[in-house]
């Protein structure tokens, strides 16, 4: 029978502390959330592993250093109110629900929806809304944001997200084509509407899709 808390706290020190993740708060709740809830039935037992694992429809549950990595670029705060493009799961969401006051998370793929929906509600989480749609569009209503952050690699960053971001706010989403391509980058906005861009890391993620659902 595996213990999956010990699991959670071997993740912790050995795939987060061992490398570049020192943000405390994604640190907690990387270490809070059961992410053995969040993979396929079946896959309980790699649910720590140091990669990612498939969940359906060609898509993953991503690498749990880029989780962190993810969110830490970010840098979300207590009362903060984020846009997660890329449901999957509901992993990532999962987490930053821990950390922010509310989570508003979009995702493409009918199975996907449904499938993280019931994660979620497995993993006793409510403060994440979740929205079948085209992610590329965002969720407009809720908008601005204090951060977003995106599961998928597009070869530009759409402008509709980088317009329901906040001043002061990180959007992080990976940039490229290809699996050798990609970038990890942080679009900050400024007070000035104006945009600045750094490269955290290289990454592989699905491509980001466009159009209609």
């Amino acid at each position: 029978m595996i213990n999956f808390e010990i699991e959670r706290e071997k993740m912790v020190k050995q795939q987060l502390l061992t490398r570049d993740i020192t943000n405390q708060k994604v640190i907690d709740a990387m270490g809070i959330v059961p992410r053995e809830k969040f993979v396929n039935a079946g896959m309980e037992d790699r649910a720590y592993d140091d990669s990612a694992l498939p969940i359906g429809a060609d898509q993953t549950i991503s690498q749990p250093y880029i989780v962190a990595l993810t969110l830490q670029a970010m840098n979300p705060g207590e009362g903060d109110v984020i846009l997660d493009i890329g449901t999957g799961s509901g992993y990532a969401a999962a987490v930053a629900s821990e950390i922010v006051k509310s989570v508003y998370t979009v995702e493409r793929i009918e199975s996907l929806y449904h499938f993280a929906k019931s994660n979620l509600e497995k993993a006793e989480i409510t403060n994440v809304q979740l929205k079948h749609s085209n992610g590329t569009q965002g969720w407009p209503e809720f908008a601005p944001y204090d951060g977003i952050m995106v599961a998928a690699t597009s070869t530009y960053v759409p402008e509709s997200l980088k317009n329901q971001l906040k001043a002061g706010g990180h959007l992080v989403i990976p940039v490229g084509s290809g699996l050798a391509g990609q970038k990890l980058q942080r679009i900050t906005k400024h007070e000035d509407e104006k945009f600045s861009k750094e490269n955290i890391a290289g990454v592989r993620f699905v491509q980001l899709l466009s159009g209609k659902v």
